[in-house]
C-alpha cells in the first residue's frame, strides 16, 4: 500500500507552461522563418487553442461526474515564463484559468518537477504538464491522460521529434527529470527507461506534433 502522504485527494490539475507571446520572446526557432511579430502571434494563438481543449476538457470531467462548477473538477494553471507577476495575472485572467504562478528559473525538467511539487504541496490527486506549441491538441487526449493515471502512475504523450508532448504522474515520487537530454530526441527513451527502473505503471498516448521551427507550420497549415 502507498503511503497516503504520497497522493493527494483535492482537484486533479491540467498545468499549461506558457512563454509571454511577445515579440523576441518566444518561440525563436521560428523566427528565422516567420519574423518575430508572427513568431509571437502563432505562440498566442496556440496558448489560446490549448487552453481551450483544456477547458473543454474539464466541461467532459464534470458531465462525466463533477458538479460543473468551475474549478472543481480541474483545476487549469498556467505557469508563465517572460512577464512579472501583475502582467501574468492579467493574462491568466484573459485567458480564464484558475491560477498563474511562475515557472521559475532552470532547465525544463527543472521547472516541470517544480510544478509537479507544487501541484503535489496543493493536494491535487493527480498533475499533468503540457506546453503551449500543440496545434494537434483536443480536449479527448487530455481526458484519456487522466483516465490513464486512474490505473498507473505515469502517463507519457509521445511526440514525433523523440521527446513528449505531455507529462502526468499521480504519485509524487519518484521524479523522472533528471539525467535527461533536454532537445533531443531521447527524451521519451531516456524517461521510459527511468520510470522501468523505477517500477512506475507508464500508460503511452497517441503520437502528437509540437510547432517549434518553420517546416512544422506546414503539418499545421
Amino acid at each position: 500500500m502507498r503511503p497516503p502522504q504520497d497522493r493527494g485527494t483535492g482537484p486533479p490539475q491540467l498545468v499549461m507552461l506558457a512563454r509571454w507571446p511577445a515579440p523576441g520572446r518566444c518561440k525563436s526557432r521560428l523566427v528565422p522563418g516567420v519574423g518575430m511579430g508572427r513568431a509571437a502571434a502563432i505562440q498566442a494563438r496556440l496558448t489560446q487553442h490549448g487552453l481551450a481543449a483544456a477547458a473543454e476538457a474539464r466541461r467532459g470531467m464534470a458531465a462525466a461526474g463533477g458538479d460543473g462548477r468551475p474549478g472543481t473538477g480541474l483545476r487549469l494553471v498556467l505557469a508563465t515564463s517572460g512577464l512579472g507577476p501583475g502582467a501574468a495575472g492579467r493574462w491568466g485572467r484573459r485567458l480564464g484559468v484558475d491560477r498563474v504562478v511562475d515557472q521559475g528559473p532552470g532547465s525544463l525538467g527543472l521547472r516541470m518537477q517544480r510544478q509537479m511539487r507544487r501541484g503535489w504541496r496543493e493536494g491535487a490527486a493527480a498533475v499533468v504538464l503540457i506546453g503551449s506549441d500543440l496545434p494537434e491538441l483536443a480536449a479527448d487526449d487530455l481526458l484519456a491522460a487522466f483516465q490513464a493515471l486512474e490505473h498507473n502512475d505515469l502517463v507519457l504523450g509521445p511526440a514525433g521529434d523523440g521527446g513528449y508532448w505531455l507529462v502526468g504522474r499521480r504519485r509524487a515520487t519518484p521524479q523522472v527529470f533528471s539525467g535527461i537530454d533536454w532537445g533531443s530526441d531521447r527524451v521519451l527513451a531516456q524517461t521510459l527507461q527511468l520510470a522501468r527502473r523505477a517500477g512506475l505503471g507508464t500508460a503511452l498516448l497517441a503520437e502528437r506534433h509540437d510547432l517549434d521551427r518553420p517546416a512544422d507550420l506546414d503539418r499545421w497549415r
